[in-house]
This record gives C-alpha cells, sequence and structure tokens, in this order.
C-alpha cells in the first residue's frame, strides 16, 4: 500500500501518539533512540522514508484532472488513478461531499469548496491515500467520458470551470431560473448570464453590454433576479443585495 509523502515541517505538528501511528502504518524499521522524544519518531519515519521511496507518493508530482461524470458527480484523477470523488446529496446546508475510498472526508456547501479542499490537501499530501480497487471510479468502466479542461487541472486556489457551473446552478436553483446554453432564463424569458474569469464574478442583463464585476455568484444570480422587476429604477450596475431589505423578498418581486 502506498502512503503519502511525509515532510519534517509536517511531522513536527503532530502528536507523539499520531507518530507511534504512523511509524507502525508505514512499517517502519528504523530504531527510535529516544521514545519520549517527538524528534526521535520524525528521523525514523524520514530516514525509513527515503530509504524506501517506493513505499511513498508524493501526490502534487503528478497533475489532477477532473471529470464531469454528471452535474451530481464527479472525480478526480492523477494519471489513471481515481484520488477522490465530488457527490451532492440532499443536505441543507452543505450538499456536497468529497469522498475517498467510499468514505465522507469532507463536506461542504459548493463543488467549488470541495474542489478547493481536494486540490489544497492533494497538493501537501495530507489527501487520504485512495486504496486501489478494480473497477472503482467511472474511468475504470469503460465510459466515454471527457476531462472537464483538456489540461490538467492546476493546484491553484481558481475555481474550475465545473465548479463554476456548479455555483451559478446552485444559486439559480433558489429563483426557479433556468440554464441554456446561452444564458439563464426564467419563464422563457432570458436575464442574461453569469460568469467566472481568471477567479472573478460577473454578470451581464440580457438588455446590458457590459459584464458588471460581482462579488459571488450569489450576488450576480441575485443582480439579474432583482433587474427583472419592474419595481426598481436602478442602473443594472447599481443594484446591491441590500436593496432586497427595501422591496422585500426576491420571490414577492418575481411572483
Amino acid at each position: 500500500m502506498a502512503h503519502p509523502t511525509y515532510t519534517t515541517q509536517r511531522l513536527q505538528h503532530k502528536s507523539i501518539a499520531r507518530l507511534k501511528q504512523i511509524y507502525s502504518e508505514i512499517a517502519c524499521t528504523v530504531e527510535v533512540t529516544d521514545k519520549r522524544c517527538k524528534d526521535s519518531w520524525i528521523s525514523a519515519i524520514i530516514a525509513h522514508q527515503s530509504a524506501h521511496p517506493e513505499q511513498f507518493i508524493t501526490p502534487a508530482s503528478i497533475p489532477l484532472t477532473p471529470i464531469e461524470i454528471s452535474f451530481y458527480d464527479h472525480e478526480y484523477y492523477a494519471g489513471d488513478k481515481l484520488i477522490a470523488a465530488i457527490h451532492y446529496d440532499d443536505d441543507l446546508t452543505r450538499p456536497w461531499v468529497v469522498m475517498v475510498n467510499n468514505k465522507e472526508v469532507h463536506r461542504a456547501a459548493t463543488v467549488m469548496l470541495c474542489d478547493r479542499y481536494i486540490c489544497s490537501h492533494y497538493k501537501d499530501g495530507s489527501l487520504p491515500v485512495q486504496e486501489e480497487a478494480g473497477g472503482q471510479g467511472a474511468g475504470c468502466m469503460g465510459e466515454e467520458i471527457s476531462p472537464l479542461h483538456p489540461a490538467p487541472c492546476s493546484l491553484s486556489s481558481s475555481p474550475t470551470e465545473n465548479a463554476i457551473k456548479a455555483e451559478i446552478f446552485n444559486e439559480c436553483e433558489k429563483y426557479g431560473f433556468e440554464i441554456l446554453h446561452d444564458g439563464i432564463y426564467n419563464n422563457d424569458v432570458k436575464l442574461g448570464e453569469v460568469g467566472c474569469t481568471d477567479g472573478s464574478w460577473w454578470v451581464v442583463g440580457a438588455a446590458e453590454q457590459e459584464r458588471v464585476a460581482c462579488q459571488s455568484a450569489l450576488v450576480a444570480v441575485w443582480r439579474l433576479a432583482v433587474a427583472q422587476t419592474q419595481s426598481l429604477n436602478r442602473r443594472f450596475e447599481m443594484l446591491t443585495p441590500m436593496d432586497g431589505s427595501s422591496y422585500g423578498s426576491i420571490n414577492e418581486l418575481l411572483n
């Protein structure tokens, strides 16, 4: 079984009890000179790791490739090895779940946060190691699934295309809006478009020509909802979430 690569700095943050557990997990045979001293356990683990590199993996050495199985299911691969998966359940506040070895390791309110969790923990080697299993993951089942990106996913905090779509979908779902290929609609009326470029969210109304920068997908979709109403005599780019308190709930405005 492959183990994540440990650094001295990472091991320094662990208790002696946890270091003993790691020592046992990796079947370390290096003698611990002083079993009461944390540094002795760390030195033994690092020495064993250096002597047996084949037992360890450095996850960040292989770029991640996210694959969209469906809107609600996503898988992350390093080469042809499944690293983690994201699934959606019916939890009201944190419906997106990161799964490794069919076990929940993280839960968040948006798929973007799950994406960041996987990428950051994969990069520093703290993501649980996916055990080898025949037929695990859609990519091992012979299905023709296209990667979300032509190139491997970078390990930065920038949202992926998949995460962006999920963010927009979640916000549109609150208002009952429909997402079509050319924009966001409500009752067959095009409201506009929402997107994220280089980490910056934007919105453009159906009757507008220029994109307006937004803090988040929540604000972007909210602006489309408010702009649809006839009761606000305000320029589109001047709308803010504070307007909701002045004109009642958005559902009241749309109905």
